[in-house]
């Protein structure tokens, strides 16, 4: 009988840590093209806040503050979730694993739960840019602008999320094969740096979009 171990090493590799090696350098190369997406669009909403800073600053004492804070608290706790999950596999706990796979996923659905009832709520209040928005004042415009960049980059987050949900579900679908051991556990390794990386973009956009406005509630 094939040895488990064999069987997840691809024919292109001479051993598991060349396959893992190359495996995590390829996942921070994937990354890095990440950094440059979101790079942009942080850029962009940077100069048009340093343009409109009062429009900008009032877009943003419209947020939900709460909302946003148990959203940040929500995925600071999946990505310790996650860091759990990737340590039982190391150590070839997979009930460990597949509990707090499950833990991560259920902390990921809540978070966008949470996220598009507050989209919902944005609808009700007339603030969907070119859909429905409607805004009084000099600064009506400006306002319409932080929202554009608001739907845009949360949404793309929201969009990176499901993506972590659907890896996350087919990593305990793999858990529950027997395809993790303390020898191999790339998979979970790889998928534990793109969550983190998701939850690290949320705190970013928590603080440029949340923050700002806070005096002003």
């Amino acid at each position: 009988m094939a040895d488990p171990l064999e069987l997840a090493v691809r024919e292109q590799f001479q051993n598991p840590v060349q396959q893992r090696e190359t495996s995590m350098v390829g996942m921070w190369v994937f990354l890095i093209t990440e950094v440059m997406l979101f790079g942009g669009l942080f850029t962009g909403f940077a100069v048009y806040r340093m343009e409109y800073p009062l429009g900008f600053d009032l877009g943003s004492a419209q947020m939900d503050f709460k909302m946003g804070a148990i959203n940040t608290a929500v995925l600071i706790c999946s990505s310790f979730a996650m860091a759990l999950a990737v340590n039982s596999a190391e150590r070839g706990r997979k009930l460990r694993l597949a509990g707090f796979l499950v833990l991560t996923i259920v902390l990921g659905l809540l978070f966008l739960g949470i996220k598009f009832d507050e989209y919902y709520l944005h609808f009700l209040d007339h603030k969907a840019p070119g859909i429905n928005f409607y805004q009084s004042g000099p600064q009506a415009s400006s306002i319409e602008m932080f929202y554009v960049f608001y739907y845009i980059m949360t949404g793309l987050h929201a969009l990176h999320m499901f993506v972590g949900i659907g890896l996350l579900s087919v990593l305990l679908l793999r858990t529950g094969l027997g395809s993790f051991s303390a020898e191999y556990h790339t998979p979970v390794e790889i998928t534990g740096l793109y969550w983190h990386f998701v939850d690290t973009v949320w705190v970013f956009l928590f603080a440029i979009f949340y923050i700002p406005g806070a005096h002003m509630r």
